[in-house]
C-alpha cells in the first residue's frame, strides 16, 4: 500500500478518536439530563478506535496511535523507517480533530477553554488530583497492557486477528474507565497533543509526561511480547521435531 494512502488512513482514524473520544467528554459527558458520564466517554473512546479499525486496519493497520505504532516496531512488527510517517499523520489528525472541537464548542453560551478540551493532566489538573507520580505510573502501565493486548490479539498464530478491533477497543474502554479520574486517560502521545496545543498554558507543560509514558509502557510491552512470542516458537519448533 502506498505510503499517502496509509498516511491517510493514520491521519483520518486518530481525527476520528479524538473528535470521538475527547467530543464525548466535551460535549456529552455533563450534558443535563442525558450526561453520559465516566462509563460514557470510556465507551466513546474503545468505540472510536473499533470503527476505525474495522473500517482502515486493511490500509494502514489502524495504529491511531504512535505509542502503537512504537510499541509494533519494537516487537519487530512494524517497519521502523515508517514511524516518523505514521506518528506525524496521527498528531495532525488529532490537531484538527481537537481544533474542530474547539470550534464547535465555542458556539456554546459561556463555554470557557480553562475546562481543558479534555486534555490530560496531572496534580492540580489530574480530575481526581492525582499526583505526578501516580499518573506517570498509571500510563505506563495502561500503556503497557493495551499494547500487550494489542500485540497478542493480532498475532497469526493465534487465530482471532479477524475480531482483533473488538478485543482492542474493549481494552481501551476498560483502560478509561480506570485511568480517567488518574489522567484523563492518555495512553496516545496524539490524542493528548491535540488539545494540548488548542488548550496552551498548563496544557503544553504536562505534555511531556503524555509523550515519555506511553512511550515507555510501549517499549516495555514490544519487548516483553517479543520475548515471549519467541519462547513460544521455540517450543512450537521442539514439538515438532519431537512429533516427527
Amino acid at each position: 500500500m502506498e505510503m499517502s494512502k496509509r498516511f491517510a488512513a493514520e491521519f483520518v482514524g486518530t481525527f476520528w478518536l479524538v473528535l470521538g473520544g475527547c467530543g464525548s467528554a466535551v460535549l456529552a459527558a455533563a450534558f443535563p439530563g442525558v450526561g453520559i458520564g465516566l462509563l460514557g466517554v470510556a465507551l466513546a473512546f474503545g468505540l472510536t478506535v473499533l470503527t476505525m479499525a474495522f473500517a482502515l486496519g486493511a490500509i494502514s493497520g489502524g495504529h491511531f496511535n504512535p505509542a502503537v505504532s512504537v510499541g509494533l516496531a519494537v516487537a519487530g512488527r512494524f517497519k521502523t523507517s515508517d514511524l516518523v510517517p505514521y506518528v506525524i499523520a496521527q498528531v495532525l489528525g488529532a490537531i484538527v480533530a481537537a481544533a474542530l472541537l474547539y470550534l464547535i464548542a465555542s458556539g456554546k453560551a459561556g463555554f470557557d477553554l480553562s475546562s481543558g478540551l479534555a486534555s490530560n493532566g496531572y496534580a492540580d489538573h489530574s480530575p481526581g488530583n492525582y499526583s505526578a507520580m501516580s499518573a506517570f505510573v498509571t500510563e505506563v502501565v495502561m500503556t503497557f497492557m493495551f499494547l500487550f493486548i494489542i500485540l497478542g490479539v493480532t498475532d497469526k498464530r493465534g487465530g482471532a486477528a479477524a475480531f482483533a478491533p473488538i478485543a482492542i477497543g474493549l481494552a481501551l474502554t476498560l483502560i478509561h474507565l480506570i485511568s480517567i479520574p488518574v489522567t484523563n486517560t492518555s495512553v496516545n502521545p496524539a490524542r493528548s497533543t491535540g488539545p494540548a496545543l488548542i488548550v496552551g498554558g498548563w496544557a503544553i507543560a504536562q505534555l511531556w509526561m503524555f509523550w515519555v509514558a506511553p512511550i515507555l509502557g510501549a517499549v516495555l510491552a514490544g519487548v516483553t511480547y517479543r520475548w515471549l512470542s519467541s519462547e513460544a516458537r521455540s517450543s512450537a519448533a521442539t514439538s515438532a521435531q519431537t512429533s516427527r
